[in-house]
């Protein structure tokens, strides 16, 4: 048994990328920054973000394209995936994504820097709807087979 789970919540660094493959899909791309602070030895504050890469599919990737905005807080479910490219140069380059399988949106980052009161808050974020990707169908496995 493996499992691959990833659940963020952190601030999108920049407006989704939005494209529709052929076939009509559409898929978002964007990045999202979790952040982590610390007191040092000497008392200072440290604060280290690290910058995730999100994928978002079908539906999802609508969602964002109408609703997500540079600063939004985000709460993210989904797996990680890495894969390989050529860069222009020829050179096999390697990207590790976050491929999201559900959303919600939170607030901006100015309502939870204190920019907003604790009664908007909580009624934002409960009338703020929950993203799902429904589950897709997995082929049968060699478990399924009748001999």
């Amino acid at each position: 048994m493996s499992v691959n789970k990833v659940i963020l919540v952190g601030n999108v660094g920049k407006d989704p990328e939005v494209r529709h493959l052929d076939s009509g899909v559409a898929v978002a791309n964007f990045p999202l920054a979790t952040s982590e602070s610390y007191t040092a030895k000497n008392g200072e504050r440290v604060t280290t973000t690290e910058w995730h890469n999100i994928v978002l599919w079908r539906g999802l990737a609508d969602v964002a394209e109408k609703y997500v905005t540079k600063g939004r807080q985000l709460y993210i479910e989904g797996r990680i995936r890495t894969r390989s490219y050529d860069d222009k140069d020829g050179n096999k380059r390697y990207i590790t994504e976050i491929y999201g399988d559900s959303m919600q949106m939170l607030g901006t980052k100015a309502d939870n820097q204190g920019g907003g009161t604790q009664s908007s808050q909580a009624s934002q974020q409960a009338s703020t709807p929950t993203f799902n990707e429904p589950e897709i169908e997995e082929p049968a496995g060699d478990d399924d087979l009748p001999f």
